[in-house]
């Protein structure tokens, strides 16, 4: 049994297992209908339990028929309906609950300090499906993404991250280390990351450079990504930092500066950070990089059993 909770806490090669398990469990996919379960069927008589503590709709679907096509079954909670909120129940006595009943459990939370409790008192996988600081399912398919798209090993690419320094950015730090990948960050000087995560990435022999630049930051790069601005974790003047980031859109004046077969990609859901003329143009990934959530997260709940291939 494995925790899924940061990037950095997992070795690069069992991480490039999640990946090349996945890229071999969609190819096998070609000819199937959305239920269909896998041939294997690697999973049988598992449970995910599933809880929203935010909003999501990427999150909640692709793992539903990820775990749907390993051929086990989700449940999804609300925490309203839980004594944990209205009865006053632990956190604790509720993860050994959780334990007792389901076979693995996925939370998007609000908080860094439940993921920590919850790992302590549970006995099954605990899957981390974004809090305040990290969202590694989601930059561990946009890796596997970009490494369909370009056929390449990430590790032979630029990549450019414009905008906010939140979640997104960094599970993308860590995984840059992990995957010995160039990582140019564009935003303002006052949002730019946490110190703390940067030096953790300079010790671990990064090559990230931060730019107060869009376009010096999207120089050379063969992918773009970007995110909302104003995110579900932010509790600030929603106009003010809009304005901050006035200059860091995602236009195709942007884009020119990268590579001419540069692509450009958004973990969804999108605002004012990127226009609309990039946003369904030609270079715009966003939808294959939605759908391939499926095929990593079936991926991470094969490593969190120890059952990949």
């Amino acid at each position: 049994m494995k925790h899924f909770i940061n990037i950095k806490n997992i070795p690069s090669r069992d991480l490039k297992k999640i990946i090349l398990d996945a890229k071999k469990r969609k190819i096998s996919r070609k000819n199937f209908n959305t239920l269909d379960v896998d041939n294997d069927s690697p999973l049988k008589g598992k449970l995910l339990i599933q809880m929203f503590e935010k909003s999501s709709l990427r999150t909640r679907l692709s793992f539903y028929i990820a775990i749907k096509q390993l051929s086990g079954g989700a449940l999804t909670l609300r925490p309203d309906e839980l004594h944990l909120k209205k009865g006053g129940e632990s956190l604790a006595d509720t993860a050994k609950i959780i334990s007792t009943f389901g076979s693995a459990f996925m939370l998007r939370t609000d908080s860094e300090q439940k993921l920590n409790i919850l790992k302590k008192y549970m006995t099954i996988p605990l899957i981390n499906g974004l809090s305040p600081k990290s969202h590694p399912t989601q930059v561990l398919s946009d890796v596997f993404t970009i490494e369909e798209i370009k056929k390449k090993p990430i590790s032979k690419l630029q990549i450019c991250w414009i905008g906010d320094s939140n979640n997104v950015l960094n599970s993308l730090i860590e995984a840059s280390v992990k995957f010995s990948f160039k990582l140019n960050i564009g935003c303002p000087k006052k949002y730019e990351p946490n110190r703390d995560l940067l030096n953790w990435a300079k010790k671990n022999k990064s090559n990230i450079k931060i730019f107060n630049n869009s376009k010096k930051a999207a120089t050379g790069s063969d992918v773009v990504f970007t995110d909302k601005v104003v995110s579900m974790n932010d509790k600030v003047n929603k106009f003010k930092k809009i304005k901050d980031f006035k200059n860091f859109k995602v236009t195709s004046m942007i884009m020119s500066c990268a590579k001419k077969d540069a692509i450009f990609l958004h973990c969804l859901p999108r605002g004012s950070e990127v226009s609309n003329d990039v946003f369904f143009g030609k270079k715009s990934k966003v939808f294959q990089q939605a759908l391939n959530r499926i095929y990593v997260q079936k991926s991470i709940l094969l490593y969190c059993f120890e059952k990949l291939r």
